[in-house]
């Protein structure tokens, strides 16, 4: 694909603030004087492709279930050869999933939480297994985290993974610490031969003062897109197509794995890609684990999630109530109903609260009000079934085994 012949080229894939005034990359995103992420440059200079309705439709059609609101509403808003997976599953044929987490703190806010929700739906509809890869060992580099706290911090981000309710009879969970070795290791080394300096400077933005196990770490994410790497999963199906539900700015790894994998002998992996979760304090806020107020997280109790809401989400209310009457909210700026896009299901409320607010009949207290009621019923429900994981469930989730309805 063209697309992916950018991914070879040291000095064409970095994302500079001088070049294109935001950068994202897997550990930054962030706007030009704290503006808004601008999608269309991501997509035009990524080169993925526009999720677009035919292929919302198509999804619908093909699973016989209405789309997932993160697929109605945007929120996975662009791709790469989803539509080839499509094709496959139209065939009769089969692909898998695959998805990740960092660990790098106690507790995962809802953002975390967005790709996990999706690949569960993904999941569910179509019935494929599914690997979901820890990387202990990138966050161990990173965030400067002892290998033991880094390993401790990824059974516990596990417990969060598996309350979102994940078939355990087709996912497998693994921590890079844990599993990386043997098939796993060896198309590492295929990724890594492949991969120059020059190409990895480029594509990740690396510095001569970035440490070694930086710049080795890419094929570590890149290689649980081919099946081979799960020899007790996917045994005499090296030729299985993967699909990879994530956020944007996880696309640098996979521009780097397309365009190594017709290389090696492997089927390039599939991406669908999410926009960023606003921070409460606004799109130009970042949620950070420094500030607890930027986030709403799996473990905040509903009068710590009415606090947030009322004191920090950003409204794009007026500064009167007469005001308000008379212009209305500002939909494009407002947190609350941005929120409500994520997390209320039902469509037509939704279209309601914006009309209304947006009209300025319904005020800002009203609107969050709601969001209250949606948010706490989600994070009750979540740690509810996050109590129920045991340390036995997660070492069943991680155990090398077989999947025994891994297609079925």
């Amino acid at each position: 694909m063209a697309e992916d012949h950018r991914a070879g080229g040291a000095d064409t894939t970095a994302m500079s603030a001088e070049e294109d005034s935001q950068v994202v990359n897997p550990w930054e995103v962030s706007a030009k004087d704290g503006g808004k992420i601008d999608y269309d440059k991501l997509i035009e200079k990524f080169g993925c492709q526009r999720l677009d309705q035919p292929l919302v439709n198509r999804v619908e059609r093909l699973t016989s279930r209405p789309a997932h609101v993160f697929l109605r509403r945007g929120v996975f808003f662009a791709h790469r050869d989803f539509n080839e997976i499509l094709d496959v599953y139209e065939r009769g044929e089969k692909f898998y999933l695959y998805t990740g987490r960092g660990p790098s703190s106690e507790a995962l806010h809802l953002g975390h939480l967005v790709p996990f929700m999706f690949t569960k739906y993904l999941q569910d509809v179509f019935k494929v297994p599914l690997v979901i890869q820890l990387t202990d060992d990138e966050k161990c580099m990173w965030k400067n985290l002892s290998v033991e706290e880094s390993r401790r911090l990824a059974r516990e981000n596990a417990k969060d993974i598996i309350a979102c309710g994940f078939d355990i009879s087709r996912t497998f969970i693994f921590s890079d610490f844990d599993y990386v070795g043997g098939a796993f290791y060896q198309n590492m080394v295929r990724v890594a031969k492949c991969v120059t300096f020059n190409k990895v400077v480029g594509i990740f933005g690396f510095t001569h003062e970035d440490h070694i196990g930086k710049i080795s770490f890419p094929p570590i994410q890149a290689v649980p897109s081919f099946p081979s790497s799960f020899p007790h999963l996917f045994a005499g199906r090296d030729n299985l197509r993967c699909l990879i539900p994530c956020a944007i700015d996880q696309d640098p790894y996979f521009r780097m794995t397309r365009d190594v994998a017709p290389r090696i002998g492997y089927q390039k992996p599939a991406l669908i890609e999410s926009s960023f979760f606003p921070a409460l304090q606004g799109e130009t806020g970042k949620m950070s684990a420094s500030d607890p107020n930027s986030a709403i997280y799996v473990t905040d109790s509903p009068k710590v999630i009415k606090n947030k809401v009322n004191r920090y989400a950003f409204s794009g209310g007026q500064d009167s109530i007469e005001n308000h009457r008379k212009y209305g909210a500002n939909l494009e700026v407002d947190i609350p109903v941005k929120y409500l896009g994520f997390f209320l299901e039902d469509d037509d409320e939704l279209e309601h609260i914006k009309k209304e607010y947006g009209a300025g009949r319904l005020l800002t207290g009203e609107v969050k009000k709601r969001l209250i009621e949606v948010l706490s019923e989600i994070v009750e429900r979540h740690q509810k079934a996050r109590a129920l994981v045991t340390d036995e469930m997660v070492d069943a989730f991680m155990a090398v085994r077989p999947l025994p309805h891994m297609f079925s």
